[in-house]
């Protein structure tokens, strides 16, 4: 059986924002803290798969060192683009547009913000790296430093969910989920 955890990265520099692939901010002194106290002292990994972006990769170099464990980085777990909102406050998105701020969170696969990547580009590639991971493991414990988008992705996934539906998936920063491949497919497994 292989497993993936999936940890989204922690608080970044620059404050609650729209930070896709566009944006590459590094983790805050409080982010870095967050990331060190959601993986504690777990040391069962086999490999560390991280996203390319900043806030992802430099925690997963720093687990790799401290656990000496290889490391992947892969551009599929980069988090979807948003486009003209990109590095913008949510607050100011709303305020200067906001009916394609609500069409957004109603319908978000058919209500993009201009120029973002399409939703199902977004989750045929992150899907293409979770089976291309459970595949190159198939008995392996991996650790994948990701985004909020990527595990909205993984979810989805697991569950056979609509992609109208990621938007009502949330998890903090440094959050965790765990996906475990099984003779029953892939499973989404919580309290691990």
């Amino acid at each position: 059986m292989s497993t993936i955890d999936l940890l989204r990265h922690g608080e970044p520099e620059g404050g609650v924002r729209y930070r896709g692939d566009g944006v590459d901010d590094r983790l805050s002194e409080r982010g870095w803290a967050q990331m060190w106290a959601a993986v504690g002292e777990f040391s069962d990994w086999t490999h560390v798969v991280s996203s390319p972006l900043l806030r992802c990769r430099c925690f997963a170099e720093a687990v790799v060192q401290r656990y000496e464990l290889p490391l992947a980085i892969d551009a599929r777990f980069r988090e979807m683009g948003f486009g003209a909102w990109e590095g913008r406050r949510h607050q100011e998105v709303q305020e200067a547009d906001p009916e394609a701020y609500y069409a957004f969170f109603k319908d978000a696969v058919h209500h993009r913000p201009p120029g973002s990547e399409p939703l199902d580009t977004f989750y045929a590639r992150v899907r293409s790296g979770l089976l291309g991971v459970f595949d190159e493991h198939p008995e392996g414990h991996i650790l994948l430093v990701c985004h909020l988008g990527v595990m909205r992705a993984a979810t989805a996934l697991a569950l056979d969910m609509p992609l109208s539906a990621l938007f009502r998936m949330h998890a903090p920063y440094a959050g965790r989920i765990r996906l475990r491949r099984t003779l029953r497919g892939v499973e989404l497994w919580f309290g691990h």
